[in-house]
């Protein structure tokens, strides 16, 4: 190993480093990037990286030292609590009840654990360092731990990340690099006191066994849990107010009595309503200043994908809306938010997976039925391939064997039902005949051994969407970080997903209410006139027409590509495509996740820095 490494510019990270003498190299290495460090009770390096001071707490307790970082509000007592409780077991057991969005780092006896959330957007990889005897490391960012261990980027596993949909568990959750892998959110990482890394489950979906009033009370208390977490420490707080998600987050705040900048942007299509609800919403609560973004202002989608440097540890099919996404955050750093809330994660929990039915057909066949006849009425979708896709009984793997054998064949219409394990994803015409070849094999290889997240395809569908889709809401937090803006998705909370996912499928999920369990919970906290909303907004507009004005962007982007140049797309074909008009819904969707590959590679070139000061040496963990 060389003697300093490069890490994000301007990024917030951590390496978690075993107690043991065996990585001291290792740690030599990190020192010299970090801002910060805490020491196991041995005195031997335990975290270094750079996070902000306001998201850490934490406790010691003899050989334990207890660390909880991220959108918090566990107390110094808290952490001792759980520090006295004599195991790393038992502290993590103690800590599943604190809101939130956090890691759970301890140390104790030699034994270390580390723990992100379900979702992932506290996220933890890990990777066994050479030279150390098969010691394993642990970090937040996929791409500080490969650049730590120099690992090579791994094109298998990047060509995955071409499919569209990019929901195919376990294989697009999933690090590009090679010997660096991720922790699932419903696993816990633990690192023996020679080093030796373990991981192990440590959470399951609850029982989805609530009737839906109850449902609606610990959501409605569980939600105003993670709020106050985010927004009672004094910052200044702005919010998106666009569709119910965010009006029940924003709605929720404003019962605290915290001051609210409320941002709602405005959309070309006549039809949207986001404006009319927001002005609805915002006219009944007293501590909110809501601002309204001009449709002409707000950046359209494939604005400037060419110049994107973002420092995101992997790629993201964000990256064609960047600029509409950060707009308003943008704006809201300009006059001095420090706390953005958004609504992201709402759909996954309160519209959920019409393949509920599925199961409810063998459990409740009568009520299956009707379930099914209503979605299939509602979005028109073809009865015969409904029929079909009912009647399947295939396992999860055979069905992974079928997305692999038809892995190039067209995106499915809108028609088809929505009742099996998942949208089958497609690799777009350009991927190369090698891209496709590694794609099938890796698809194949984890067909013979993976199992779905959940029981059923309701709640597969469901965990495997909020885990690709919180990715998303980790990168804007990426994207964040530079502003000095601190980016909160509370739906993504563990206890608030596991409040929803408690309540009965066939209550909370119907083709006859829109997000019902929403609907119920918000009662007294949102406005009736925007609780009973059952409409959505859409930007087909934006995009489309962003396309067209920013094709020059785009087809500079396959210039050089890098892409290319690892022999994933042919970038003649993507430039052909590129030139065409193109619809929304399914056309200029396949190029979300190619540009996401190509920008990401890119602003890999230029967004790491070369580490050049010294950590702040906090030693022990104050008692």
């Amino acid at each position: 190993m060389t003697t300093g490494t490069s890490f994000p510019a301007k990024a917030d990270w951590f390496v978690v480093l075993p107690d043991t003498d065996a990585v001291a190299a290792l740690a030599a290495r990190v020192r010299p990037g970090a801002v910060r460090q805490i020491h196991h009770a041995s005195g031997r390096p335990w975290l270094l990286g750079r996070w902000p001071s306001h998201g850490l707490t934490t406790a010691a307790c003899g050989r334990t030292r207890l660390c909880v970082l991220g959108q918090h509000a566990v107390t110094e007592q808290d952490a001792l609590r759980a520090a006295r409780t004599g195991s790393v077991e038992a502290a993590e057991h103690l800590a599943r009840t604190w809101p939130g969005s956090h890691h759970l780092l301890v140390s104790s006896g030699g034994t270390t654990l580390a723990r992100g959330t379900v979702s992932g957007v506290r996220a933890l990889f890990t990777a066994t360092a050479p030279g150390t005897g098969g010691a394993g490391v642990a970090a937040d960012r996929a791409d500080v731990l490969a650049d730590l261990l120099d690992a090579d980027l791994d094109e298998r596993r990047l060509a995955v990340h071409l499919l569209s949909p990019g929901i195919l568990h376990p294989l697009t959750a999933h690090t590009v690099w090679r010997g660096v892998d991720v922790v699932p959110g419903d696993h816990r990482l633990t690192l023996d006191a020679h080093g030796r890394a373990r991981v192990s489950r440590c959470w399951s979906p609850p029982p989805a066994d609530l009737p839906l009033a109850e449902g609606a009370r610990l959501v409605r208390d569980r939600l105003a849990d993670a709020v106050a977490v985010r927004v009672t420490g004094g910052e200044s707080v702005s919010a998106d107010l666009g569709g119910v998600d965010s009006t029940a987050v924003v709605c929720t705040a404003a019962r605290t009595g915290t001051k609210i900048t409320a941002y709602t942007a405005a959309i070309h299509d006549v039809m949207g309503d986001d404006v009319t609800y927001a002005r609805r919403t915002a006219e009944a609560l007293d501590t909110l200043e809501h601002l309204v973004v001009p449709a002409t202002a707000v950046p359209l989608t494939f604005d400037r994908v060419d110049a994107l440097d973002d420092a995101l540890d992997t790629p993201s099919p964000y990256a064609v809306n960047r600029h509409r996404r950060m707009y308003i955050i943008e704006r809201a750093a300009e006059r001095g938010t420090t706390v953005h809330l958004s609504g992201m994660g709402g759909d996954e929990l309160f519209s959920g997976a019409a393949a509920h039915v599925h199961g409810l057909l063998r459990r409740h066949p009568a009520a299956g039925w009707r379930h099914a006849r209503g979605f299939v009425s509602r979005h028109r979708w073809s009865r015969r391939e409904a029929v079909r896709q009912l009647l399947d009984g295939r396992s999860y793997g055979a069905w992974l064997q079928q997305v692999a054998d038809d892995l190039t064949l067209p995106q499915p219409p809108l028609s088809v039902p929505l009742f099996t394990w998942g949208i089958p994803p497609r690799l777009p015409p350009w991927a190369t005949g090698d891209a496709v070849g590694a794609v099938r094999d890796l698809v194949r290889e984890q067909a013979a051994e993976a199992q779905p997240l959940g029981t059923g395809h309701g709640a597969h569908r469901e965990l495997a969407t909020i885990r690709t889709l919180a990715r998303f809401a980790r990168h804007v937090q990426q994207m964040s970080e530079p502003l000095g803006i601190t980016f909160a998705a509370p739906y993504y909370d563990d206890l608030l997903i596991e409040a929803a996912l408690a309540v009965r499928p066939e209550e909370r999920v119907t083709p006859w209410r829109y997000k019902p369990l929403l609907e119920h919970a918000m009662r007294g906290v949102v406005p009736d006139t925007s609780r009973h909303r059952t409409t959505k907004a859409h930007a087909a507009f934006e995009e489309e027409t962003g396309l067209r004005r920013h094709r020059s962007s785009l087809l500079a982007l396959w210039e050089h590509s890098r892409l290319s140049d690892l022999g994933l797309i042919d970038a003649e074909v993507v430039r052909d495509w590129c030139r065409r008009p193109l619809a929304a819904d399914l056309e200029s969707a396949l190029l979300h996740a190619t540009v996401g590959c190509e920008t990401w590679l890119r602003s890999r070139e230029r967004s790491t820095c070369p580490a050049d000061r010294a950590p702040t040496d906090t030693g022990d963990v104050p008692a």
